[in-house]
């Protein structure tokens, strides 16, 4: 959420290129992540990281998918988009509907690098269980998650828009699991976004 767009296109390079080495997709594809993959992601990512506080607008929201978890977080999946980039961001928002504050301190997942993150969801998986295939959120140069970060102090009633971005799944995958730690894995279909 600090970093500036230049950053976090500087960013998403390495990550993906990482990525590529270290062959997270397997098989083909992995081609088109050097195909100037930052375009149209971390734009999207940084508006996202920028509009942290804002409220949503009047216009309804479509629900790809709803988790209700413990101390009465539930999490609301509003978009799950492709990007010509090689992609796929996830949106939507969290809502405190218990009765004390929420910090999401074990959403950042066990492992110790995501820990930069902070109270996140940077332990955010997608699960394509027909590829047989896991997709982690991508990371900064810092070790930072492409995320949105600095998910503490949510109150009763609150609600704070996230969203975490991922490397795209084969173009045949439409549907995808998404996993957040604590929390009940739930189904969302993937849709093409309009860059």
């Amino acid at each position: 959420m600090r970093y500036g767009r230049n950053s976090v296109a500087v960013a998403a390079v390495a990550v993906m290129a990482a990525v590529t080495v270290a062959g997270c997709g397997g098989g083909g594809g992995s081609k088109k992540a050097e195909d100037k993959p930052t375009d149209s992601a971390p734009s999207k990512a940084a508006a996202s990281a920028g509009s942290a506080g804002a409220t949503p607008s009047g216009s309804p929201t479509t629900v790809l998918a709803q988790m209700k978890g413990e101390h009465d977080m539930v999490v609301t999946i509003t978009s799950a988009e492709r990007d010509s980039g090689g992609f796929v961001t996830v949106e939507g928002t969290v809502d405190n509907e218990g009765s004390s504050s929420f910090d999401a301190t074990y959403w950042n997942g066990p492992e110790v690098a995501l820990q930069k993150s902070g109270a996140s969801v940077a332990g955010a998986v997608l699960v394509d269980e027909a590829g047989k295939k896991r997709y982690y959120v991508l990371r900064d140069t810092d070790g930072r998650c492409l995320c949105t970060m600095g998910l503490v102090g949510i109150q009763p009633k609150e609600s704070r828009p996230f969203f975490a971005q991922f490397p795209a799944p084969p173009a045949a995958t439409t549907q995808v699991e998404f996993d957040l730690p604590t929390m009940p894995p739930a189904k969302i279909t993937l849709s093409d976004g309009e860059g």
